[in-house]
């Protein structure tokens, strides 16, 4: 997932525990006790992740990028932004134009259960989120949310206490037309293929100034829940499946998205990224730019297998990072990091 926390893994996240109990394990105890044992606003119902969105320097050289590796179908068009059908959707990865902006992983969506915006809002309120602000990107700024409408499609954005933006649509929200968002015509397919076939979304980690704080946040407003750890950093369950959020320290952005397969092989993945002019990274850190790949191993001390669990990950052409992992991926343990509580 990340190399960056090294630390052991704390106790009471050993054996078969409930995601609950692990919750209450160090060091979730604190914040279990604030969260759990207090009366809290519900939380929205969220199914997991939905959409990731990357503003990229030259949207045509993306788009034939990705369409080139993974084979992904156009599975909606708006002005602007063009949207790349994951698996079988209506999942997708978005791919906007950064304009005068540096590229970067620009913002997520999660998919809320009976989508309403007005009940949405309502339930942020209730959390401190706030709807006005019209001078700060597409949410309003932090801890606020703001609808647009897409030729009579609402689309909802919020900011989260980071200023990160999150939108939120209902699980069948394809970026096409009705109230809902769900009517796309017929995918474009890809002018190929593809070398690797994308299944669907894993999880994102994302560099915050107080991760405490921010996981604190995504429990009591979205129900996320700690579905391992990584050494002593929590990994926020989303959803009932594998989906999760990792914060880790730093300033506020998008670290890297990963996106998962089915029957995941490392030497095969490699060579199918080499096809396409993505060459290795090599030893140490330095150096990684565009159109590099590189494999860790996070070993036991991160929640890894004994042997190591392989992490891989890429770079596109905008030097933007993206893992790759199996479906089965959760964080855990295992060689294909599926071994979870």
């Amino acid at each position: 997932m990340t190399d960056q926390t090294k630390q052991s893994m704390p106790a009471g996240t050993a054996g078969i525990v409930t995601r609950r109990s692990l919750l209450l394990s160090l060091p979730g105890l604190a914040l279990a006790r604030r969260l759990l044992g207090q009366g809290q606003a519900a939380p929205l119902r969220v199914r997991g992740l939905h959409q990731v969105t990357l503003a990229v320097s030259d949207l045509e050289r993306s788009v034939d990028f990705y369409q080139a590796v993974f084979g992904m179908a156009v599975q909606a068009r708006h002005d602007g932004k063009i949207l790349l059908r994951i698996g079988d959707g209506p999942h997708f990865l978005a791919l906007t134009e950064a304009g005068s902006e540096p590229p970067s992983i620009a913002h997520f969506g999660l998919a809320v259960e009976n989508f309403d915006v007005d009940r949405v809002v309502r339930a942020l309120a209730a959390h401190d989120v706030t709807t006005g602000g019209q001078d700060e990107g597409l949410s309003g700024g932090p801890m606020r949310v703001r609808e647009t409408t897409r030729m009579g499609t609402p689309e909802l954005y919020m900011g989260d206490p980071n200023g990160l933006i999150i939108q939120l649509q209902d699980p069948t929200y394809c970026g096409g037309g009705g109230p809902l968002g769900d009517r796309c015509a017929t995918p474009e397919p890809a002018p190929t293929s593809g070398s690797i076939a994308l299944r669907g979304l894993s999880h994102l980690t994302i560099n915050v100034p107080d991760p405490e704080a921010t996981n604190a946040f995504y429990m009591r407003t979205f129900g996320t829940d700690i579905q391992t750890y990584q050494a002593a950093s929590p990994l926020m369950g989303v959803g009932q499946g594998v989906h999760f959020l990792m914060f880790i320290g730093g300033q506020a952005r998008i670290n890297h998205a990963c996106l998962s397969l089915e029957n995941f092989d490392v030497d095969f993945i490699q060579g199918a990224l080499e096809e396409h002019g993505i060459t290795p990274r090599g030893t140490g850190r330095g150096g990684l730019g565009p159109l590099r790949h590189y494999v860790t191993m996070r070993m036991p001390n991160r929640g890894g297998a004994p042997e190591g669990t392989p992490e891989l990950y890429f770079t596109d052409p905008d030097g933007l990072s993206i893992q790759l992992q199996d479906v089965k991926y959760c964080g855990g343990g295992g060689y294909l990091g599926g071994a979870c509580p």
